[in-house]
């Protein structure tokens, strides 16, 4: 008898968590319809050709299709994690997404911080547009920007260091260079822009805070160790997580502009390898197992990073 009596409980019980699901629904339907674009998109570009994935285990035959191509199950993962030239790149990959986790990651936060202390609103509101604006550049002009500047010959930088008295550096030369070139040209197109999310979290920090610190004898430096840094605690470990997410995915574009034969031993990662080896030399089973490689990689990442942020902060993506 017992047990019926918690069986029809439970049946009510889901009843109504069910209706008072589709109430909040019905409530909320301008929200849901104006997103239902954005699910709409990602489930035809994002979700269905993760379909696709299955050549990974397949000798993919561009005229027989999925259907017709022979399967080879691990092999193409196998001759990933043998081959020199893939353990090179795989190596360049995972030390410049580190360096742009250590040194890029932090300078939208530390941009951020700067621009907050600024009280001319006129300075400040100019100044925001200014470091936004190399945001709205594509990497082909940065890069063409980039050489510009970095010239042997004529160049601002070998310029100054000639005028110090050294010897004029070839930055896009020398393969040492080549990762510092990524991630400085990275930090000066992208960190003006990713200020916005942290000046929003700024933003919304109650002024209450300054003036009872500022009461109680706090310097600028001591306000900003005590309020603004704990304050932006939960937007840094949010926005840490999705870069950690795709800590592999560092982009084709923005190194591919760079590379040439004399910096290609350091700067190639496996994007670049992935248009080189798929596209250009049509081994797409073999290019299809490095993204889904990278793609595991950054879900075990970004589900590990989660579950440590979590335990740390209680601050977590789900």
């Amino acid at each position: 008898m017992a047990v019926k009596m918690q069986a029809v409980k439970n049946i009510g019980y889901q009843a109504g968590t069910r209706k008072n699901v589709l109430r909040f629904m019905w409530k909320y339907k301008t929200l849901y319809l104006i997103s239902l674009p954005g699910i709409v998109y990602f489930f035809i570009f994002k979700y269905i050709p993760l379909l696709g994935s299955v050549i990974a285990f397949q000798d993919y035959n561009i005229f027989q299709g999925i259907p017709g191509s022979k399967w080879v199950g691990l092999a193409h993962f196998k001759r990933m994690f043998a081959h020199y030239d893939f353990l090179n790149i795989l190596n360049n990959t995972l030390l410049i997404g580190l360096y742009d986790l250590l040194i890029a990651f932090p300078a939208p936060i530390v941009l951020a911080l700067l621009l907050n202390e600024l009280r001319l609103v006129l300075y400040k509101r100019v100044l925001q547009t200014v470091v936004y604006m190399p945001h709205f550049l594509s990497w082909v002009i940065v890069s063409g920007i980039a050489i510009g500047i970095l010239s042997p010959s004529t160049g601002a930088v070998n310029q100054f260091i000639s005028w110090l008295g050294f010897e004029p550096i070839y930055f896009l030369g020398e393969e040492s260079w080549i990762r510092t070139v990524l991630i400085g040209s990275g930090i000066w197109r992208d960190s003006g822009y990713g200020t916005i999310i942290f000046l929003a979290a700024l933003a919304g920090i109650n002024p209450d805070l300054y003036e009872a610190a500022e009461v109680d004898g706090a310097s600028r430096w001591r306000q900003t160790l005590s309020i603004t840094i704990p304050a932006l605690l939960p937007t840094i470990m949010i926005m840490f997580l999705l870069h950690i997410g795709k800590f592999l995915d560092f982009g084709f574009e923005r190194v591919y502009v760079f590379l040439n034969p004399l910096n290609k031993n350091n700067g190639e990662i496996l994007d670049t390898y992935i248009y080189q080896v798929g596209l250009l030399g049509q081994q797409f089973s073999y290019t299809t197992a490095i993204g889904l490689f990278k793609s595991v990689v950054g879900l075990v990442l970004i589900v590990i990073g989660n579950m440590l942020s979590k335990k740390t902060t209680g601050e977590s993506l789900y």
